[in-house]
């Protein structure tokens, strides 16, 4: 939170360098009142599962497994209460068990958040994966309520749920990792594959998820010769309800944000650890200059703003930009690393600016809310199939129109976000260029499912009766 009396410390030119102590401090009024409304929408961690109860760590070798190890016990017990032998139970279900142990002390323990000093704090339970667990769930319902309107045994929908789900997270993470894969490298083989495994913070692509989730639900049924298109009406309305959900879970976790806006109903301001927030931070709109990417001189700086104050002159030339960590050694140690705040240096024509996390504003500027467009949109796509479902039409015709209509939404929503950049030459973002193959792909499948229908009939209509 920015205070009433925060300070700029400034080094004469080369001082730093030097390393010399002497710092000249100057006193300034809060930058912008604009940063007043505060966005409480973001909740990246709802909870944080402590490493440790009563000396005893949670994951590893610790209480989770006290527990998985009760509850393999009281299996046992039941199941011989009900005539079932132990060695029955462990020879069906030890496989699983064995797995479930696996998690617990292999796997749980590495995705556990750490401290400045690489200890581990705990595990967070976050607000994404909340929502996509609730949005999987949603579409699962739906998609069972729907079966029984096309004549379809609802518990075919909970056989095909685990394949729709692991393929389509599949799909997403890979989409997501092969478009960022410089993001996840990490210092062992072990950190690398733990960053690309862990989603529920984010960094899932809707697109990944509906080409993952497709492949393996088609293999599934052609597997057990089911109609692929029958079903594909059923399940891709409830695919947009689980958007739905996820999108609202991209707010809870601050990823997916539109461009710059003015302040009004549909814009959103996020707090410091969002990445909108670090991006203007480190592109210095918080600080309230800008400046030539490839000259890096400074071409405006706002009024009374941070720089302003800070005597930084439009001319002046970019040396540095990066965070300040100077603070870090008398940070808590029992909080994420990822929950320390950190400020800023900027280093212009030679003289070195510091402002400290409780100097810089407490959000972020305004930005267009894509993530509740994207959320209210996919809702409204969902009812309109779902009410187009009470009609007549070829089969298929329900599935190629829903992923027809989000490839119109999904283009159109691309124009007012900023977090990916255009490819193969044009300002064209990935999903814009899988939005006009998805849109393109469907019109061809929705003109053949009427041709090949309409010349069905033709040769009925002529064939010679018998």
């Amino acid at each position: 939170m920015a205070t009433d009396d925060p300070r700029l410390w400034a080094a004469p030119d080369g001082a730093a360098q030097r390393g010399e102590s002497s710092t000249n401090f100057v006193n300034f009024e809060p930058a912008d009142t604009a940063f007043v409304r505060r966005i409480d929408c973001m909740r990246r961690t709802l909870l944080l599962i402590p490493h440790e109860i009563a000396g005893l760590p949670v994951f590893g070798f610790g209480w989770l497994l006290i527990l998985l190890a009760i509850g393999l016990v009281a299996r046992i017990v039941i199941g011989k209460v009900r005539g079932q032998s132990p060695g029955k139970i462990l020879a069906t279900e030890g496989l699983l068990w064995a797995i479930a142990a696996i998690a617990v002390t292999v796997v749980l323990p590495r995705v556990e958040l750490h401290n400045l000093d690489g200890d581990p704090v705990g595990m967070a339970i976050r607000g994404y994966g909340v929502m996509l667990l609730l949005g999987v769930g949603s579409a699962i319902w739906l998609a069972a309520y729907r079966a029984r309107r096309y004549g379809i045994d609802p518990d075919m929908i909970y056989s095909i749920a685990p394949w729709a789900f692991f393929g389509g997270i599949f799909g997403a993470r890979a989409f997501f990792v092969a478009q960022y894969h410089r993001q996840f490298i990490g210092d062992t083989f072990f950190e690398t594959v733990g960053n690309m495994l862990r989603f529920t913070e984010g960094g899932l692509v809707v697109y990944g998820s509906f080409i993952g989730g497709s492949l393996a639900v088609t293999y599934f049924l052609i597997r057990h010769k089911l109609p692929v298109l029958k079903f594909g009406d059923v399940i891709v309305p409830c695919m947009f309800l689980g958007v739905f959900f996820g999108r609202i879970g991209c707010v809870m976790n601050g990823c997916c944000y539109g461009g710059r806006c003015e302040e009004g109903p549909m814009a959103l301001q996020f707090p410091p650890g969002a990445k909108v927030y670090q991006d203007q931070l480190f592109d210095g709109q918080l600080l309230g200059f800008s400046y030539d990417a490839e000259t890096r001189e400074i071409t405006s700086v706002r009024e009374g703003s941070l720089a302003d104050q800070a005597g930084i002159r439009v001319g002046g030339r970019l040396n540095e930009l990066n965070d300040d960590r100077s603070e870090w050694k008398s940070a808590p140690r029992d909080i994420p690393a990822e929950d320390v705040p950190t400020g800023v240096v900027v280093t212009v024509d030679g003289r070195r600016h510091r402002w400290s996390a409780d100097q810089l504003p407490n959000q972020a500027l305004p930005v267009q809310a894509a993530q509740v467009i994207s959320s209210i949109s996919s809702l409204v796509l969902c009812l309109a199939l779902c009410g187009l479902s009470r009609f007549d039409f070829r089969t298929g015709t329900i599935m190629l129109l829903g992923f027809a209509s989000y490839a119109v939404l999904r283009f159109v929503l691309e124009l007012i976000r900023v977090d990916e950049a255009g490819q193969f030459g044009t300002n064209l973002s990935i999903s814009q260029w899988v939005s006009i193959v998805v849109f393109s792909l469907s019109l061809g499948g929705l003109a053949w499912l009427y041709r090949s229908s309409k010349t069905a009939a033709l040769r009925s209509e002529t064939s010679p009766n018998r």
